[in-house]
């Protein structure tokens, strides 16, 4: 997988065992607290508006237009210590990705990604409220700080691809197939069980994105790649048929035959 950073080096390892014994990024830190401070928020009667408004939420049509850049920034789920994990995941994963592109760079993917994302799940969401189906829960996948968390494994996988990541701390797999987990547990744990349509496209459109955004040439040549495989791939299965449907041999040409006796 190529890069458009190729000239620095990738982790020592993975998030709390890279040992590079720097500071934590000042930029990571505040993305840290605030999402923290508006989780806290939400379970405050005076202060529970605020993180309400900062989400995404279908009122972003009606003139909110805020929340597409201020969703990931809003910590959300309940209070347990599953909250906490996200927030190491979120370290963990930014604080590489943060080093890998410099403070430009990694503000310029989170805003671009982010806000992309926020529109296509608005767009399909209001598809599906014109075509009389609309989610109960839209944006649920892709609420909150867990944008954020697929942006940052989206950038780690595309950086690092070949770093190994102990999935459940416990599974060692290449950082790459993290592009197509992440569509997978946005698949399993927010399409199906929220039947979260939009959000689900958005956290596929996050994905697509940050990949494309860091690899060489960009979304464009992306696509390019993409089509030049799958018309190999035809290619190659056309030729497939026409070896099996011709049946091809040849015979030994040490053999005193003629040349008619070719086998067809």
């Amino acid at each position: 997988m190529s890069s458009r950073f190729p000239h620095q080096s990738g982790p020592q390892g993975f998030g709390v065992f890279s040992g590079s014994g720097s500071p934590p990024p000042q930029d990571l830190i505040a993305i840290l607290a605030v999402v923290f401070v508006t989780f806290s928020m939400q379970f405050f009667e005076a202060t529970a508006m605020i993180p309400s408004l900062l989400r995404l939420t279908p009122a972003v049509v009606r003139g909110l237009l805020w929340q597409l850049i201020s969703y990931p920034f809003v910590g959300t789920g309940g209070a347990s210590i599953w909250f906490l994990l996200e927030l190491f995941i979120l370290y963990w994963f930014g604080r590489d990705v943060y080093r890998r592109l410099g403070r430009q760079q990694f503000w310029r993917l989170i805003v671009i990604t982010s806000v992309t994302a926020a529109i296509v799940a608005v767009v399909i969401n209001l598809l599906m409220v014109f075509a009389g189906n609309p989610s109960l829960a839209p944006f649920i996948t892709m609420q909150g700080h867990r944008m954020l968390i697929t942006i940052f494994i989206a950038a780690f996988a595309t950086l690092y691809g070949e770093a190994t990541i102990l999935l459940f701390f416990v599974l060692p797999v290449k950082a790459r197939w993290f592009l197509w987990l992440e569509i997978l547990f946005a698949f399993v744990f927010g399409l199906l069980p929220y039947k979260d349509v939009a959000g689900f496209f958005g956290v596929v459109a996050s994905v697509f994105l940050t990949y494309s955004l860091l690899s060489s040439g960009g979304p464009g040549a992306v696509l390019h790649r993409w089509r030049k495989e799958a018309e190999r791939k035809i290619i190659e299965q056309r030729l497939g048929r026409m070896r099996r449907k011709r049946n091809f041999g040849v015979i030994d040409g040490d053999r005193d035959r003629d040349d008619d006796e070719y086998i067809h």
